[in-house]
């Protein structure tokens, strides 16, 4: 095992090398372009025995990608944000074929307004899809996450994609030490892809009818569906127990930080979650029992886990980096459903939504999060959904909103000259 200063871009490139994918079909998209551009140049310089494809869309590409794993090989691939959107239609349609593939979703900020830093709104979009999802804070996890992926995917109680996310600019143009396995027992922790009933071969093309199916044959399969996805709460268990005594770092469906006896806990995804992490600590110091849970796995579901964890916490905090229009959260409202009902369900679960097109979450803005949270619990009363966001840069909008009016004024008044 040598250790290595690795983007995730670069881990999650060097995870698609390790695992010896056998085909990846690519198109560019920013923050994901550094992924397919550093396997295509081990692929140039005969250091990585695959085949690369620039489609001419995400839409070809994923459909390109589940016809390859159809086929019986191994198959990774990668996209962001409106590329995530624009294949959206073949995620529903490949996951139902049971075609068990790697796509890495570098997370971006959706348009309209257009930016280029991340949140989980893409990633939001693909939660009902029928492809897993796995989500990572840091480079190491990226890493050992892909690898992981492939044995989720590919295990016969699954046989479904797997998607590995992490936040772009964030996560995947950031540099950490990374502990890299050595090529022969990464190949062996992934093992074979053992294609077994797949019969598709592109050697003896075949043409059948597409079959349009009434609701009693199509329920049933996409109830079949369901039942596998749930299979990867099983699966995950047990691989991270493996994974742990292969390479000594183990990924439990949620990490658990500074929980056993915290009264308020934060709930967080991704690489943000550090910063919901050092929080913890300063409100530690201050004397305040605050603890933080961050899943990896969205898809499926650890609903039981998150049962087990939050029992008897007084209030729990959502913070989304993410925002459903008309309802909040999508976090929030999942653990919702999870926990309702629920007899040791924490009385208080609050909602914040933060970190929209990379804004930043600030320690004072944690600090305020877990007195409104306190707050709630005292006075046995759940605010609404409240959006991160201070006085100031509330004011620095309206400043540029003047801006963008006058100057609106002035093209109109431009415009009705010429034209008189």
């Amino acid at each position: 095992m040598t250790r290595k200063l690795l983007t995730g871009n670069g881990a999650a490139a060097l995870g698609a090398r390790l695992a010896a994918t056998d085909y990846i079909p690519a198109f560019p998209i920013t923050p994901q372009t550094e992924i397919i551009e550093t396997i295509s140049g081990w692929i140039d310089q005969g250091e990585m025995d695959a085949r690369m494809v620039t489609m001419e869309s995400e839409h070809s590409m994923v459909t390109a990608a589940a016809a390859a794993a159809a086929s019986g090989i191994r198959v990774f691939s990668a996209t962001s944000s409106q590329g995530l959107l624009y294949g959206m239609e073949m995620l529903y349609t490949v996951s139902g074929w049971r075609a068990p593939f790697v796509l890495v979703n570098v997370s971006r900020g959706l348009a309209s307004p257009i930016t280029l830093e991340p949140d989980h709104n893409d990633i939001m979009s693909a939660r009902d899809s029928g492809f897993l999802q796995v989500h990572c804070s840091t480079c190491q996890e990226v890493l050992d996450s892909t690898l992981m992926a492939f044995r989720l995917a590919e295990d016969k109680r699954i046989r479904l994609p797997v998607i590995v996310n992490m936040d772009g600019f964030y996560l995947s143009f950031t540099r950490e030490p990374v502990e890299v396995p050595d090529p022969e027992t990464a190949r062996r922790f992934v093992g074979n892809y053992d294609p077994e009933n797949i019969r598709f071969r592109a050697s003896s093309p075949v043409s059948q009818a597409v079959a349009v199916l009434g609701g009693v044959p199509y329920s049933y399969f996409r109830y079949e569906t369901h039942l596998a996805a749930q299979n990867g709460l099983t699966v995950y268990g047990e691989l991270s127990r493996e994974f742990a005594k292969q390479f000594g770092r183990e990924y439990s469906a949620i990490e658990a930080y500074q929980c056993d006896d915290a009264d308020i806990v934060f709930v967080m995804l991704g690489s943000f979650a550090t910063k919901a992490r050092a929080a913890v600590d300063q409100l530690r110091k201050a004397g305040n029992k605050v603890g933080l849970l961050r899943p990896r796995l969205l898809r499926p579901f650890p609903a039981e886990m998150f049962r087990i964890l939050l029992a008897g916490v007084s209030g729990v905090a959502v913070i989304d980096q993410n925002i459903s229009m008309g309802m909040g959260g999508v976090l929030h409202s999942e653990l919702a459903g999870a926990l309702y009902g629920h007899p040791h369900a924490p009385p208080q679960l609050l909602s914040f939504i933060g970190g929209l097109g990379g804004r930043n979450i600030s320690l004072e803005e944690f600090f305020e999060i877990a007195d409104v949270t306190r707050n709630a619990v005292a006075q046995k009363q759940t605010p609404p959904p409240r959006l991160l966001y201070t006085e100031q840069e509330l004011r620095e909008m309206r400043k540029l909103q003047a801006v963008a009016s006058v100057e609106r004024e002035e093209l109109n008044n431009s415009g009705r000259v010429k034209n008189d």
